[in-house]
């Protein structure tokens, strides 16, 4: 039997309705970069090339651009699963979060990249979410949270931090750095705040 939470969803509509969003934004991304190769890769001139005025809408838009299948096939599995965990926590808050890290990161990626190279790719918010879940099981000081914050780790962790080390020259690692920022600053911002005791009387 499903429990009911506070905004009335069962915890089965939460993941079937966190599961739905994940594999349409997965879906979307492939649906994108298949666009992308039939135009000669016309979508690639949304993406943020640092400083440049010209490319300020790259700054949400590239989060959704990739430069071939290979790169979103790296970025589909980890963007389908901590977001999948995130959302759990409810669909509006999700998006919510999303947002700030997707303006977060490219507006940092747009900022420090060196000037006048071409960012894209979901891996800036795979970063963000990453950050803001870690943050959020530690925060919240639930079993579940944490226990959700060390999993992560322990799977992903050894990668993340190779990903914002400048050690490959084909990798965005401000992109990823940028990301990992916003997410635990998102994190910290949706904290939800301790319950008061209720106070004892007599």
């Amino acid at each position: 039997m499903s429990t009911t939470v506070d905004d009335g969803w069962t915890q089965t509509d939460r993941a079937k309705a966190a599961a739905k969003l994940m594999l349409g934004w997965v879906a979307l991304l492939w649906a994108l970069e298949a666009v992308d190769h039939a135009t000669g890769h016309a979508l690639d001139q949304y993406g943020i090339v640092a400083r440049d005025p010209d490319s300020l809408t790259g700054v949400v838009t590239a989060a959704f651009l990739h430069l071939g299948f290979d790169h979103v096939a790296s970025n589909s599995v980890p963007l389908l699963v901590l977001g999948f965990i995130a959302a759990l926590s409810g669909i509006r808050r999700f998006l919510a979060v999303c947002g700030l890290i997707v303006l977060g990161d490219g507006l940092g990626t747009w900022l420090v990249s060196p000037s006048g190279t071409l960012t894209l790719g979901a891996s800036g918010v795979v970063f963000g979410l990453f950050g803001y879940l870690l943050v959020r099981g530690f925060v919240e000081r639930k079993v579940l949270g944490v226990a959700v914050a060390v999993a992560v780790t322990a799977v992903w962790g050894t990668s993340f931090f190779a990903g914002i080390l400048p050690t490959d020259t084909g990798v965005s690692w401000q992109g990823h750095l940028c990301g990992l920022v916003a997410g635990i600053a998102t994190g910290l911002y949706f904290r939800r705040p301790a319950r008061r005791q209720p106070a004892l009387t007599g």
